[in-house]
Parts: C-alpha cells; structure tokens; sequence
C-alpha cells in the first residue's frame, strides 16, 4: 500500500506541473505527459479505495489511454526534431 501512495503522489505532482508547463510556456507535449500521470493518479487513487478488484477493465482503460497519452507527447518531441 506504501508504495500506491508514493505513485498517487508523484503522479499528481507531474500532473500539475504539465499543466503548470502547459500554461507557462505553451509546451503541448507536457501537458499529454500530465494528463497521462493523472490517470495513472486516478488508477492508484482507486487501488487505495479498494475497489481495484470491482473495477479490473476499467483501470485496464485507464491505464492504456494514461500510457498512449505519454506515447503522443513523446512522439510529438520527437517530430520536432
């Protein structure tokens, strides 16, 4: 459970500071890259409630599109160069 709740904290500290990023200096890639960690947030935030198990398929989703969005904000580092 320890190390749900370090993950839950780190995730969110990325989330805002792909916003903050965002905001601040228009970087689009760090936005997709925050918004992935928050739903890696959500996923660690609904283990910690217990409800992993009742909601298996859709913390699958979850995570996916989490991972695609950080897939989407290297790629569009990467089509910069």
């Amino acid at each position: 459970m320890e190390i749900t709740i370090v993950n839950l904290i780190l995730a969110l500290v990325i989330l805002v500071m792909g916003i903050w990023a965002y905001r601040t200096k228009g970087a689009g890639f760090a936005l997709y890259t925050g918004l992935g960690f928050g739903l890696f947030a959500i996923s660690h935030l609904l283990t910690l409630l217990g409800l992993a198990d009742t909601l298996n398929a859709l913390l699958i989703v979850i995570r996916i599109v989490g991972y695609l969005l950080v897939i989407v904000a290297l790629y569009l580092v990467l089509k910069k160069s």
